[in-house]
């Protein structure tokens, strides 16, 4: 309607006319700014109490379709973080490529960013309380494994971990918190420099950490060095 108001400021007295004598053949909504142009002029068209009923519920009828069409329309386009509009958040993939390349703790700490910045605070508590519960039962079963001495669920409790809060990451919290809203999506590229440097300074400091024989608290990290056995002192020996 804002559109058609101003080009009908630029029409000419004759050419309004034109518009109102032979609405039939143009839109509803040229037509009522047309005769809205006539009237803000001083010379209001004598069909204006004839006319303007009808088109002000067709405009209105037409604005009610085009406004359910553009809603079907974005529904069925495919979404492009990109482009969208509304706050940067870190997409899924993300999440799931930190959560692959590092441990769950590094997508929940993306996801939690979202849930943050989208002001889901009950979210995030729960998001926190899922997270440390999952390091708890790894914990557990991680020692579980150790004392059984065995190498395969030694590798394979990280794994579960890992999918287990990867699936509650987006059956649960992604739909339930997030949802369709559109966002936009954000730059990975921080994140990743600040959990590499927090891997390589884990990296530098395990090898330090050992139990009380001495031994590496994780497999692989140091051997330990080997003490000497307590025994009776080496006969001297005698010289020829």
């Amino acid at each position: 309607m804002e559109d058609y108001a101003a080009k009908m400021q630029a029409k000419s007295l004759a050419e309004l006319h034109q518009y109102v004598s032979g609405y039939a053949q143009y839109r509803d909504a040229a037509v009522l700014a047309a005769l809205a142009e006539l009237r803000r002029r001083g010379q209001p068209a004598p069909e204006e109490d004839d006319l303007r009923p009808g088109l002000e519920t067709a405009v209105a009828q037409q604005r009610t379709e085009d406004d359910a069409a553009e809603v079907v329309r974005r529904r069925e386009a495919p979404f492009d973080p990109d482009t969208a509009e509304g706050p940067e958040l870190f997409s899924p993939g993300t999440i799931v490529l930190f959560s692959l390349m590092f441990s769950m703790l590094a997508g929940g700490v993306l996801l939690g960013t979202n849930l943050f910045r989208l002001r889901r605070t009950q979210a995030l508590a729960g998001l926190v309380a899922f997270m440390v519960g999952c390091l708890l039962a790894g914990g557990f079963a991680l020692r579980w494994a150790a004392a059984a001495a065995n190498p395969t669920a030694l590798l394979l409790v990280p794994v579960v971990v890992n999918v287990v809060a990867l699936a509650a990451f987006f059956l649960w919290f992604w739909p339930r918190y997030v949802g369709t809203e559109p966002y936009r999506s954000r730059s990975w590229l921080l994140p990743f420099l600040l959990f590499m440097a927090v891997v390589l300074v884990l990296r530098s400091f395990l090898p330090m950490l050992k139990d009380e024989r001495g031994a590496p608290l994780i497999p692989g990290s140091a051997p330990a060095l080997p003490s000497a056995a307590p025994g009776p002192p080496a006969a001297p020996t005698k010289s020829v």
